[in-house]
């Protein structure tokens, strides 16, 4: 899992994501990018962010899903969540509904509604996945969506 940091890690982490936060890229990117090579998690997703969306930088296909799937690869829920929509979109990466279901599965079982949501969406469409109501019907409730918020193309009785 993510590395232990040192006192002054801890703090270049708090500042780095400050930074990412208020939109400092470039600093950022210098507090975060040591921790990255180090191995935390929330600094490699971060990085991949940067790096897919030319934030602070040039954009960067390569470097986004290294930093992405680092992150990921250490069960970090938000980089599980984007390596996801990047297989989803096709985004830095051929399109691959298997592994956006993987990875999108992986976000959504612990906990994150938005994976949820989009699971529940692909199932309902057949986006990336064989069609499968019932499944949109599970994802859509661990999401917190009641029945009938969902208008799965049914029409109730």
């Amino acid at each position: 899992m993510t590395a232990s940091l040192t006192d002054q890690e801890e703090m270049n982490l708090s500042s780095g994501i400050a930074a990412f936060e208020a939109k400092n890229f470039a600093q950022s990117l210098a507090l975060l990018a040591p921790l990255a090579e180090k191995g935390h998690a929330d600094a490699q997703y971060r990085l991949a962010i940067m790096y897919q969306n030319g934030l602070g930088m040039v954009r960067n296909e390569l470097q986004a899903m290294k930093w992405m799937t680092a992150s990921a690869n250490q069960g970090f829920p938000w980089a599980q969540h984007g390596l996801g929509f990047m297989y989803m979109e096709g985004d830095c990466v051929a399109k691959n509904g298997n592994k956006a279901i993987t990875w999108f599965t992986k976000a959504a079982e612990q906990g994150m509604a938005g994976s949820q949501t989009t699971l529940a969406m692909m199932y309902e469409t057949g986006n990336g996945v064989e069609q499968d109501i019932e499944e949109a019907r599970k994802w859509y409730r661990l999401a917190g969506f009641a029945e009938d918020e969902m208008n799965l193309g049914e029409q109730l009785q």
